[in-house]
């Protein structure tokens, strides 16, 4: 297993990191973060989800969101792109209104998981996907596929390999570009993760997998470490660690961005990412929410 030479950062704190904060950003503190990620070289950035503002206040305003980007010159001046969740074909519509660069959709490899966050089965949920992506591809938008829960259920405990495969495998071959296997609360290992790998790849290629680790028990750059040697260039991470899951008791932040752009730097491999830039995006936006920055790196060095 030889290593990657350049990793791509998909950046989620502006989405999957603030939707679990207790603070509601303005929107022209969400659209000045998501600026300032941008021109630290970060070329795919969450910026938020189309869900209804009743279950995550957070990304309210995500058409001014998508709205003020689009007008300020910020793509032409970085060639960042920017994603939206969209869950339904309501998101989808308002993803596609506020020309969005892409859409992700959300799964799980958990039954009880899938029922406690959108009330139905696995089944039930890869279904109703079904015309999310069909109406994504007729506006030729490129859908990204999350499957989270890969490890460990909150609710259901240990989930078994064959099960993420069988879901991930779903959804690429429903249309979905790219699949990013989820660590939601953050329980693998290595070994684990190994047990994952081998029976997602049998099915996926390497290089159309990323992996979105949480760092609840320490284990997010280990488990990283771990799916580069299997070849995957592209790794989920989140500005000084925000975020976690709202469904998922006692999920602590994603992965710090400036701890894995540390961790890659050392092992030369290219990002094409400003890592002082990002530790001042972290800083920044931690006193602006009034709380710890979770990133090791950042915190180090600042």
């Amino acid at each position: 297993m030889s290593l990657p030479t350049h990793v791509e950062l998909i950046e989620v704190g502006a989405r999957d990191g603030l939707q679990n904060e207790s603070i509601i950003l303005p929107v022209a503190t969400r659209v000045e973060l998501i600026k300032r990620l941008a021109r630290s070289g970060l070329k795919k950035i969450e910026a938020g989800s189309f869900v209804s503002p009743k279950w995550v206040p957070q990304m309210a305003n995500t058409d001014h969101v998508l709205e003020t980007l689009n007008t300020s010159g910020i793509k032409q001046q970085t060639g960042a792109h920017f994603s939206v969740l969209t869950p339904n074909l309501q998101g989808l519509q308002g993803a596609i209104q506020y020309h969005a660069d892409e859409v992700a959709i959300f799964g799980a490899a958990s039954e009880a998981f899938t029922q406690k966050n959108i009330n139905c089965s696995i089944e039930q949920s890869l279904t109703q996907f079904e015309s999310v992506i069909t109406t994504a591809k007729q506006h030729n938008l490129p859908i990204r596929g999350y499957v989270s829960t890969v490890i460990g259920c909150p609710y259901q405990g240990y989930i078994e390999p064959q099960t993420v495969a069988r879901v991930a495998k779903t959804l690429y071959d429903m249309g979905c570009y790219e699949i990013s296997l989820g660590d939601t609360i953050g329980v693998g290992t290595p070994v684990k993760f190994k047990h994952m790998l081998d029976a997602v790849l049998k099915y996926i290629p390497a290089e159309k997998l990323a992996i979105h680790c949480h760092n609840t028990y320490g284990q997010a750059l280990v488990n990283i470490y771990t799916s580069l040697e299997y070849g995957i260039n592209k790794i989920d991470s989140a500005v000084a660690g925000l975020g976690g899951c709202p469904y998922a008791k006692g999920a602590s932040g994603n992965v710090a961005t400036e701890d894995v752009l540390y961790m890659l730097q050392g092992m030369d491999i290219v990002t094409g990412v400003d890592l002082k830039a990002v530790i001042d995006t972290g800083n920044w936006i931690c006193e602006t929410l009034g709380r710890e920055n979770q990133s090791k790196v950042g915190v180090a060095l600042s």
